[in-house]
């Protein structure tokens, strides 16, 4: 995953497209297990994978659509975050990543239907759980990822 820039570029390349009629959906350790978070564009943010697509394509205007799944709290005392983030799910867990992956799907069909604007709108206000998050922690979610 570290390297999928090579295959962000072979689709720009072979298919015609342009980074940003591309979203990148890729899994986050920043945020809480459950939670979506979609942007236009930005830097990489610490993660490989994305810095690896970002590389490739020359640019940071690339739509993404970040997935959390981190803890509610830390990460277990001894445990090396690698390991935290490729150990599976527990029972509670999953029922939230199965919501969460639900939710990211719906997204997806939202971005490609009305764009990336829309796909923020709806679902970056949401919690982890699904419900609304009060309107003024959603914009200052919002105004931090704007200054990232």
């Amino acid at each position: 995953m570290n390297r999928s820039g090579f295959a962000a570029r072979c689709l720009v390349e072979r298919r015609g497209f342009e980074p940003q009629e591309m979203l990148i959906v890729y899994d986050e350790v920043a945020l809480p297990l459950g939670s979506l978070r979609l942007r236009h564009k930005g830097g990489a943010g610490g993660q490989n994978g994305m810095a690896s697509v970002l590389e490739s394509l020359r640019t940071e205007s690339v739509p993404r659509m970040r997935l959390g799944v981190g803890p509610t709290d830390a990460v277990p005392g001894g445990v090396d975050l690698v390991d935290y983030v490729l150990s599976p799910f527990k029972d509670k867990e999953m029922e939230i990543a199965t919501e969460q992956i639900q939710r990211a799907a719906d997204a997806c069909e939202l971005w490609l239907e009305q764009g990336t604007e829309a796909a923020m709108n709806r679902f970056n206000s949401l919690s982890a759980s699904g419900a609304s998050r009060p309107a003024d922690e959603a914009a200052t979610e919002s105004s931090k990822e704007e200054e990232d």
